[in-house]
């Protein structure tokens, strides 16, 4: 399946092309003036499936809704309700439209008709909160496996996409998660079901003017990751990269036996690192989070925390909001451990060393130069010390910059390293401010034969970018361009040959260059890495430079 999509992708690569003026001589003072372009951080809100599985209804969501509010996580950042399995039965009337149970759902204000689910999304809204809703890329969806509540059939949207996508519209949702147990039980193919639902969400989009932010749910099984920031022209905003962080239990049990695994917490962790995918306000999605759910210490709960942010994975969080203690609730509102995981640059961390298994350092670039968030983490079984050092962080000069995360408390940062003693499956976060590596400029390459002027459409001719070297373990680029639209344009990157990845280039504006960041996996050890930048000949960025750190 990978294959067949990288080879799909090659070939509309190669047609393709990217709108682009010729680089002149100012390409250094270009990359010096140009702004730092904010993409949409990821997702923060909270989804019903953890804790409650497939028995959601009003009042349970209602009862979220308020205690998002009153519990402070609204006023930290935290925004949508999302509704996931179980709140639709399978029904259909005459003309295909979903039918809803009116006692679950029933009507909230005297002018309402019960079964219409507006009714909660208006509920929602009122808070000053969004509202999420869930179907199925196939003809079933989760709630045919048994769980917490019965067995329901036909709750997915296949046949109807175009139907039950402008419906979510009309409804007033914000977000929608498209699963993939119908899809995996009929042997469809992911790729090609997912871009059919993005067009479908981009036609009820233009329909209705109203946003769904895109919530793909394929479980990582056919490498999201490389097609699914290009999916269907309409790329999905998030992709799942695992399985479920929580797995199906009996039908009967109460929803406390619910619990998480701190094992399967860190294997999802593992299974959500994809740094050249991760970018541009696209996100690698490692589920819905088990934070404050029965099963884990505070300790690991705090872990957990960190793992997100510095992953830059949504924060979905899965247990019950009211029930939550003091000390979870401390764990998802930190200020800075918040600003980690929504740092405007959208990068995801890298493993920069391993001295010993399990005894990793991880380190995640920020929007600030020269600014990472790094995490040491312990996954053995004793305390360990556990050193970082600033050249593997990109990192230049004197001693940085150094504090705890969570507390802001400053540390003593020697001259190359910092090191300390991590507990057993635990780890340390820090912030490290300290003077960037000098980055490698390169400007593009293009034919002798290409148009010179700015915004023309190139089908014959991709933006190259040749003779790049390689800094290991994965390359920090960042990219100057224009972008005059009010909205995003798109572009394709191949990575010596091979197919990367879709960037999202957000507007400039009408003046003035600005920049994003991307990561790449360059060949090690080489200066002959080629990058090769093309859309579908249409209007793309105006690229202006690259520089690689």
């Amino acid at each position: 399946m990978k294959e067949r999509v990288r080879s799909t992708n090659r070939i509309r690569l190669v047609l393709g092309t990217l709108c682009c003026g010729l680089l002149t001589a100012t390409v250094i003072r270009a990359q010096a003036v140009a702004k730092p372009i904010p993409v949409p951080p990821p997702p923060m809100g909270w989804s019903s499936w953890n804790s409650f599985s497939n028995t959601v209804d009003s009042q349970i969501v209602m009862a979220q809704a308020r205690a998002m509010i009153s519990s402070g996580m609204h006023k930290a950042g935290y925004q949508y309700v999302n509704i996931d399995e179980g709140w639709w039965l399978g029904t259909r009337d005459s003309e295909g439209n979903i039918v809803v149970d009116p006692n679950a759902w029933p009507a909230l204000a005297p002018s309402e008709r019960a079964g219409d689910m507006s009714n909660i999304v208006r509920f929602i809204h009122s808070l000053g909160l969004k509202a999420g809703i869930y179907t199925d890329a196939g003809r079933d969806g989760c709630s045919m496996f048994p769980d917490l509540g019965p067995k329901y059939l036909h709750t997915g949207s296949e046949d109807h996409y175009q139907q039950d996508f402008l419906q979510f519209a009309k409804w007033g949702f914000d977000y929608v998660k498209v699963d993939w147990c119908g899809g995996y039980k009929e042997n469809l193919d992911p790729a090609v079901q997912y871009a059919e639902i993005a067009r479908a969400i981009a036609r009820a989009e233009t329909i209705t003017g109203h946003r769904l932010y895109f919530s793909l749910c394929e479980w990582g099984k056919n490498s999201p990751w490389t097609w699914a920031p290009d999916v269907g022209g309409s790329p999905a905003d998030i992709w799942r990269t695992s399985g479920d962080i929580v797995a199906p239990i009996v039908a009967g049990h109460e929803h406390a036996d619910r619990k998480a695994s701190f094992a399967k917490m860190l294997s999802n962790f593992d299974q959500g690192i994809h740094p050249e995918a991760e970018h541009t306000g696209y996100y690698n999605d490692p589920d819905m989070m088990v934070l404050g759910m029965p099963g884990l210490t505070d300790e690991q709960n705090r872990l957990h925390m960190a793992l997100w942010a510095i992953s830059g994975a949504p924060l979905i969080v899965g247990a019950d909001l009211t029930k939550l203690s003091p000390t979870v609730l401390a764990d998802l509102t930190n200020p800075n451990v918040l600003a980690i995981d929504q740092d405007p640059a959208g990068l995801q961390a890298v493993k920069v060393s391993e001295p010993e298994p399990g005894l990793q350092v991880w380190s995640k670039a920020l929007a600030e130069p020269g600014k990472r968030a790094v995490l040491l983490l312990n996954r053995t079984a004793s305390e360990q010390s556990i050193e970082v050092k600033w050249a593997d962080l990109g990192l230049t000069g004197t001693a940085p910059h150094l504090t705890d995360a969570w507390t802001g408390k400053e540390l003593h940062a020697a001259a190359g390293s910092y090191s300390t003693m991590v507990p057993a499956g635990d780890g340390m976060l820090l912030l490290v401010s300290g003077m960037e590596r000098p980055m490698a400029l390169y400007k593009p390459t293009v034919g002798e034969d290409a148009q010179a002027s700015r915004g023309a459409v190139l089908c014959q001719h991709p933006v190259r970018f040749i003779h790049v070297e390689a800094r290991p373990p994965m390359a920090r680029i960042q990219i100057v361009y224009e972008n005059p639209d009010p909205g995003p344009r798109y572009a394709d990157l191949q990575v010596n040959g091979e197919m990367q990845t879709g960037i999202a280039f957000p507007s400039t504006g009408k003046t003035g260059a600005g920049y994003i960041w991307i990561q790449a996996v360059l060949d090690s050890g080489a200066s002959a890495n080629e990058l090769t930048f093309s859309t579908a000949c249409k209007p793309g960025p105006v690229i202006q430079s690259i520089a690689v750190q």
